[in-house]
């Protein structure tokens, strides 16, 4: 039994040991122990915090997927409430335009890339990573929904808008080659240490890199290919977003260009279709029925499992014991549930 739950101080051994997996693909979850403490911190402030705010101003909500057998940290996943703020967020808007010549009789659509930054932008949905071991059965698409319950518990604290920045393609020794065509020529430093200086600041960015459009079709065959494209391993992870109503937007990450998805909150399938029933039997007897995500609602501390539900009436169901306690629910509490897929 897996269980998707808020992050703990006490995490911060098992999740280095989870990302000791990761190569360079986790660029928001450094293997740096004090910076994944202050994020664990961070992410716990702002879950003990959450009903003292009236908008959504920054915050950051870790969870992690923990196997309650072996107590293994096996998937870690964020939030982000709001991107931007005092440090402002940067992006490459891709703008193509076709060029048209009747004297030669040839057409050529050139590519651009124009940077932008906000400090008051959409949600953000981040730092996903499941342990290879555990990438069956559909614990992915567990690991990356499970955050839409808990957004559609605790909506005010999150923007109406939210996008997901899929990880582009760096290799496995930390090689971006877009970033050794563009953002080297300007920093004269490696992709992983301007990568973690984004941890401190990202005003450097602004600083250092040029502000005139990229035209892309100037860079070397390598680097072109890689723009707006996502990294072979982050494409189940685009598929599921895909699936639940994102869609690429034209923007795309600053360092390592993959594409940035985006949605409306209220129109991601996993948030808008999923439902609220009160509890009024916990039973021994088999249930027979698809697998559902399954959270708490209300009061009780957020966590989901997958389990199965036996709906009594339109606002009652029946669970088993193994779901009831994963999730710490009694008889005539209320819990929050969706189906793994459309």
């Amino acid at each position: 039994m897996l269980l998707f739950r808020p992050i703990k101080p006490d995490d911060l051994r098992g999740l280095m040991e989870l990302l000791q997996n990761s190569g360079h693909g986790l660029t928001s979850l450094p293997k740096d122990e004090k910076i994944l403490t202050q994020k664990i911190l961070h992410s716990k402030t702002s879950f003990e915090t959450s009903e003292l705010r009236e908008k959504p101003a920054g915050e950051s909500y870790l969870f992690v997927l923990e196997d309650l057998f072996s107590g293994q940290i096996v998937g870690v996943s964020g939030i982000i409430s709001k991107i931007g703020g005092f440090d402002a967020y940067y992006f490459y808007r891709l703008q193509e335009e076709t060029l048209r010549s009747k004297m030669l009789n040839r057409e050529k659509t050139i590519r651009t890339l124009h940077m932008e930054k906000t400090h008051a932008g959409p949600a953000e949905i981040c730092s996903l990573f499941l342990h290879p071991d555990f990438r069956s059965s559909q614990n992915g698409r567990f690991l990356s929904l499970s955050r839409f319950l808990y957004m559609a518990e605790n909506t005010k604290d999150f923007e109406s808008e939210v996008i997901a920045e899929m990880r582009g393609q760096v290799d496995d020794k930390g090689h971006s080659p877009f970033w050794e065509a563009v953002g080297h020529k300007f920093m004269d430093i490696d992709f992983l240490e301007a990568d973690f200086l984004t941890m401190k600041s990202k005003t450097f960015i602004d600083e250092l890199l040029p502000k005139v459009p990229i035209l892309v079709d100037l860079l070397p065959d390598e680097a072109q290919k890689v723009v707006a494209e996502v990294h072979p391993n982050t494409k189940p992870a685009r598929h599921i977003l895909e699936q639940e109503g994102f869609a690429f937007n034209g923007l795309v990450g600053i360092f390592e260009p993959g594409p940035v998805l985006e949605a409306h909150l209220k129109d991601v399938r996993a948030f808008k279709e999923s439902k609220v029933l009160t509890i009024k039997e916990i039973t021994e007897e088999p249930i027979e029925s698809e697998t559902y995500i399954i959270s708490t609602s209300g009061k009780p501390k957020f966590k989901s499992c997958l389990g199965r539900i036996e709906f009594l009436d339109d606002d009652t169901a029946r669970i088993n014991p193994v779901t009831a306690t994963a999730l710490s629910l009694r008889r005539e509490d209320k819990l929050r549930f969706v189906t793994l897929k459309p």
